[in-house]
This record gives C-alpha cells, sequence and structure tokens, in this order.
C-alpha cells in the first residue's frame, strides 16, 4: 500500500515552482492569489464606474474575472502563451 502512495505522487515532481525568500512555492499558489486580487479589484472598478447595479450577478461576474486573470497568469508562466 505504500507503494502504491508513493507511485500516486510521482506527477507532482515537475511541477512548476518559483523561488520566494529561499522557499519554492507552487505557480497554482500565486495564480490563484492574483487572481483574487483582480477580482476584488474589478469589484471596485465596477462601484467606481457605477456598473454595479447594471452588471447581474455581480459575484459570479467577479469571478469569472479572477479566474480568467489567474488563468491567463498560469499559462503565461508555464509559457503556453507568448
Amino acid at each position: 500500500m505504500l507503494v502504491a502512495l508513493a507511485a500516486s505522487l510521482y506527477g507532482c515532481a515537475g511541477a512548476p515552482s518559483f523561488s520566494l525568500f529561499g522557499a519554492y512555492f507552487p505557480l497554482w499558489l500565486l495564480s490563484a492569489l492574483i487572481g483574487i486580487v483582480g477580482a476584488v479589484i474589478s469589484w471596485r472598478l465596477f462601484i467606481l464606474a457605477g456598473w454595479a447595479d447594471v452588471v447581474g450577478f455581480p459575484l459570479l461576474v467577479n469571478t469569472a474575472i479572477g479566474l480568467m486573470i489567474a488563468e491567463i497568469v498560469w499559462l503565461s508562466a508555464t509559457g503556453h502563451i507568448l
């Protein structure tokens, strides 16, 4: 059973990571944090522009914007977007 568990972790060997203060952090964590910041900024921009009342389902819209930003960061950092 221990061999099966160890074999299932083999896919984590080549995971993209970056060095931050001497420790390696996974790229998905950076992408998620940037996506959350992007969603909060888009929410604030909608309020400042007066679009908060016009846009339907603001939670869904801002979450989608944050997801798109996180995906762009992920794809550009892994080299899939030039």
